[in-house]
């Protein structure tokens, strides 16, 4: 019998989340955009779903595609690619859900933030629902250092690209999506502050 971490790997919690309100339902084709390792990809994998990755890694790729041909042997190997998350070579309206895990607060600035986000939306169908996990400086506001524009120096000493609530629900407007849930944020003690922005594209409702 499988342990617990054999079958889900080291998930995130709040993408585990999403499988057990059964958004992320068998039968669905998914997109980890910035994919690094594939963490988040183990269970999914296992469990037949149609995966996607793509990641500026190229070792991180090979690893991944070694993952899945031992998991998932029927994906071909060209459904991880080596690229940019701002510039993917997938279709338009191509899958059911985009995942970006710990990927857009590594942005350079306003301009390559926007280009991420917006080629994720490309890629993704009416309907389907865009997943992100990422550094925002809500709840520790007066906590963390401006460096310049967006970028903020962060009590554990590292320098990212920070959100905040007003930017999250202005970009779903823009978008033309609809929260599925509300902003929700973790803060992590004298280190930072982790936000979860879950976007629906077209008829959803937040809460559901």
């Amino acid at each position: 019998m499988m342990d617990l971490q054999e079958q889900f790997g080291q998930i995130d919690i709040y993408l585990f989340d999403q499988l057990l309100r059964g958004r992320i339902a068998p039968g669905m084709r998914v997109l980890d955009a910035g994919c690094g390792g594939g963490r988040n990809l183990v269970y999914l994998l296992r469990a037949g779903y149609e995966v996607f990755g793509v990641d500026a890694d190229a070792n991180a790729v090979e690893h991944v595609r070694s993952m899945a041909a031992r998991l998932a042997p029927q994906l071909p190997a060209d459904s991880f690619r080596t690229g940019p998350v701002e510039r993917m070579t997938f279709p338009d309206d191509f899958v059911d859900v985009v995942l970006s895990s710990a990927v857009l607060h590594f942005a350079r600035d306003e301009d390559h933030f926007a280009a991420m986000v917006h080629e994720m939306w490309r890629v993704l169908k009416p309907g389907g629902m865009l997943f992100c996990r990422l550094a925002s400086s809500i709840g520790m506001e007066h906590r963390v250092v401006h460096q310049s524009g967006r970028r903020f120096r962060l009590p554990d000493g590292s320098e990212r690209f920070l959100v905040d609530e007003a930017m999250l629900v202005d970009y779903t407007r823009t978008l033309g999506g609809e929260l599925l849930d509300p902003v929700k944020t973790t803060v992590v003690q004298d280190r930072r502050c982790m936000t979860t922005w879950v976007v629906g594209k077209g008829a959803r409702a937040l809460g559901r």
